[in-house]
């Protein structure tokens, strides 16, 4: 338990990466299976990891960011994606694993939730990619590697460089790599009291 209380108090975001480090695919793909253990309503997984590992993907990708280094340097950029419509792509099979009862009964209630209701569907879908990112940083943590949130770029050019889905919303970019020097002070964190409320405003 205290090492998962020291992963998350010592998380910072890293914005230096070895370049030179490379990510094997065994250690990637156990970073990913973890974080598809966080938790999405319905069970949707209405999450998607775009994994760019092309140098020229990420060079045009830089370029409508900022020209921030750690797109490139980076072992691994994770571009975290919204599925919207997971909702009514075949929900039984979000349930595969139960009996046909309560497949039937899950499939009725995802309708009910979502159909009609695009806001919805697209929060919670968002709620799920907010989730995992941070599943993400803590699973990558616990394989020795550093990461950094972002979302210092024109998402709509980069959702065109990736050819992103119609029925897709773009909401994040994870770098995760080897980082090169230890992270800055923090900022500073505002009282306890102020951010904690108890039973109303």
């Amino acid at each position: 338990m205290n090492a998962i209380i020291d992963a998350i108090r010592e998380r910072r975001a890293q914005k230096s990466f070895d370049a030179s480090y490379v990510i094997s695919d065994e250690e990637l793909t156990s970073i990913l299976e973890t974080t598809r253990h966080a938790p999405t309503a319905f069970n949707l997984q209405n999450y998607r990891f775009l994994v760019v590992r092309d140098a020229e993907q990420r060079r045009k990708i830089k370029e409508v960011a900022w020209n921030q280094p750690q797109i490139e340097d980076c072992a691994a950029l994770i571009i975290l994606c919204a599925d919207v419509q997971a909702w009514k792509k075949e929900p039984a099979r979000y349930w595969k694993d139960t009996p046909e009862q309560v497949q039937n009964i899950y499939t009725g209630l995802i309708q009910q939730y979502y159909e009609g209701k695009p806001q919805v569907q697209r929060d919670e879908a968002f709620r799920s990619c907010g989730i995992a990112a941070y599943a993400l940083m803590m699973a990558a943590a616990a394989h020795g590697l550093q990461t950094c949130p972002m979302d210092g770029f024109d998402f709509a050019k980069v959702a065109e460089i990736i050819r992103l889905p119609e029925d897709h919303e773009l909401v994040m970019f994870v770098a995760l790599g080897k980082g090169l020097e230890a992270p800055k002070g923090r900022g500073g964190f505002l009282p306890l009291n102020e951010i904690v409320l108890h039973d109303s405003f």
